[in-house]
């Protein structure tokens, strides 16, 4: 059986890693884009021509109503979805200080909002068949903190603690929920950082002295979307170099 694997935020960097990975693996791959997205059509067309047969629906990540018309065309067009990676995410970076109620409000939303948005939609259906998948998308950030994310550090730490509650809840129906943590990743968000910063102070703090490669999420997000992984649940697993160790 082809399982569905929906990835929100697939189109470029950690998303699109994960996308092209869960694809070669046999899955009905499926993203979520922004309706704003003016690109999303040049990117599907390019995946596409590379071979994978990936499927992109237009969804506001922070509207329920949104998430829920994005799930039931899903359903309609390929099958329920066995797989959800909770990918979406934004930053608005500045000391809290300057930090206004908008640039809180709109990272929490995109951040930890949409997380409860799409799994509400999809998990009925998982407990139902008694098997499902809930790949949260942490950050290293949200363990250690960083100077001028109060906003991104509190919407991903937020994240996980819905992890274990939700994992608690679905323990015995075959549904597995489980958060990701990656340090810094070689994205476009990242590498767009000056490298002066990323020289002299992020680098510095990684053991491993590099950026961690899109590729080697994926990998962790496949290992928990599989069979094998059917124990390992309500974790919160950091891919981070060494960065933060605990």
């Amino acid at each position: 059986m082809q399982r569905v694997a929906l990835v929100t935020g697939g189109m470029g960097g950690l998303g699109e890693a994960v996308c092209i990975k869960l694809a070669a693996l046999g899955y009905k791959g499926v993203t979520t884009y922004s309706p704003s997205n003016t690109k999303a059509k040049d990117w599907l067309k390019s995946m596409n021509s590379r071979g994978y047969n990936f499927n992109a629906y237009p969804c506001d990540v922070v509207d329920f109503d949104s998430c829920r018309e994005c799930v039931t065309k899903v359903g309609n067009d390929l099958g329920p979805v066995d797989v959800l990676v909770n990918n979406a995410g934004i930053t608005r970076d500045m000391t809290f200080k300057k930090m206004t109620p908008k640039d809180w409000d709109i990272v929490i939303r995109t951040n930890l909002y949409s997380v409860f948005n799409m799994t509400k939609q999809v998990l009925d259906g998982m407990i139902e068949r008694g098997w499902g998948r809930v790949i949260n998308i942490s950050s290293v950030n949200a363990q250690k903190g960083a100077f001028g994310q109060t906003n991104y550090s509190s919407a991903k730490a937020g994240m996980h603690g819905f992890t274990k509650a939700l994992a608690l809840e679905v323990a015995k129906r075959g549904v597995t929920v489980n958060t990701i943590s990656p340090g810094y990743i070689g994205t476009r968000m990242v590498t767009a950082i000056p490298r002066e910063v990323l020289d002299n102070k992020i680098l510095p703090q990684i053991p491993m002295s590099r950026l961690g490669k899109p590729e080697e999420v994926a990998g962790l997000v496949a290992y928990l979307a599989s069979e094998e992984a059917a124990f390992v649940h309500g974790a919160n697993i950091s891919i981070n170099g060494g960065q933060h160790m605990y």
